[in-house]
């Protein structure tokens, strides 16, 4: 802290470098537990998806066709189809993180699949991504998502 004339002014530069290094952790936290998620997605892994994802997740998808799902049944469908019969790998590129206050943030990205297709050919699929991720009780929860086959 400096004085000025008998009046204390605050160092500021130690406040907002520990606030750059928390904000850039918590970034950090969000991209691993999107690869997480997504990661769950490739694998067929309905109890990860399910314990990242709040009950009323919603979500716009190219396959809904611009109609608004609400809800993990939606989901589970999938899911209860069974894992994937080719290994898949996701890779989440250029994440962008933007908080929202201490409990929200909007975690944006392009997703590319790896994966065999039907005849046998490696193939990557393109996916623009936007996940909304909220705190609830000390622990981020997936609440919304739009995705979209990038152009």
């Amino acid at each position: 802290m400096m004085v000025d004339e008998g009046v204390a002014i605050p160092d500021m530069s130690v406040e907002q470098t520990d606030w750059s290094a928390m904000n850039d952790s918590v970034k950090q936290e969000l991209i691993e537990l999107t690869q997480q998620l997504l990661d769950g997605i490739a694998n067929g892994d309905w109890e990860l998806y399910e314990r990242l994802c709040d009950p009323s997740l919603t979500a716009f998808e190219a396959e809904t066709r611009g109609q608004l799902v609400e809800g993990l049944p939606f989901h589970k469908y999938f899911f209860d189809l069974g894992r994937p019969e080719t290994p898949r790998k996701t890779t989440i590129c250029a994440p962008h993180v933007r908080l929202l206050g201490n409990d929200a943030a909007v975690v944006s990205y392009v997703r590319l699949v790896q994966r065999i297709n039907r005849d046998g050919v490696p193939e990557i699929q393109r996916f623009e991504e936007t996940r909304v991720w909220q705190r609830q009780d000390s622990q981020w929860i997936h609440v919304h998502f739009h995705r979209s086959m990038a152009s």
